[in-house]
């Protein structure tokens, strides 16, 4: 049988916001997984594929996993959306500059949507915020309980990532 090619793990930031997006490991490469995991910090990892690995085997270096497998080609449900946005906030609250790995099979498909959702959230508030300030400034009674947007606004866009990636970085998704 040939031995599959990998990509390399892809470190992703902003702002406070760190993560790695990576492939999944098997259980014989999996030492290896784990020297990477260490090389960049990572605290928790997010598997969203079929477990190929013993998850204890992390665990007992002190990297807390995460089991939220969904269709290769399909998007997140909207619970492990709520989940993974849920662990940014409390992560990244609590740990500034953390790294969170995500893997799927490849790291070409499920693992990239999670961090792009996690970019557009974070990007979106931003973004709120301003148009906000902006208003405001000029019409102080314009935006009353101006909040952030509903969550169905957040999980429709996740065809728009899915988009994003196979089209203009030649992702399949």
């Amino acid at each position: 049988m040939a031995r599959m090619n990998r990509p390399a793990p892809v470190e992703i930031t902003y702002k406070n916001m760190r993560f790695l997006i990576t492939h999944n490991p098997t259980n014989a490469t999996l030492h290896k997984f784990i020297e990477e995991l260490k090389k960049y910090g990572v605290t928790t990892v997010v598997r969203v594929c079929e477990a190929t690995y013993d998850a204890n085997l992390v665990v007992k270096e002190g990297i807390q996993v995460l089991d939220w497998p969904f269709d290769d080609g399909a998007p997140p449900s909207n619970q492990i959306v709520d989940d993974w946005l849920n662990l940014l906030r409390m992560k990244f609250r609590e740990e500034p500059g953390c790294c969170i790995a995500v893997h799927c099979v490849a790291g070409l498909g499920r693992a990239p949507v999670l961090v792009a959702l996690a970019l557009i959230e974070c990007v979106n508030f931003i973004f709120l915020k301003i148009i906000q300030s902006k208003i405001s400034s000029q019409n102080a009674s314009s935006i009353q309980g101006f909040q952030r947007p509903p969550q169905q606004l957040l999980h429709s866009v996740k065809a728009c990532v899915s988009a994003f990636l196979k089209c203009v970085m030649g992702i399949c998704i």
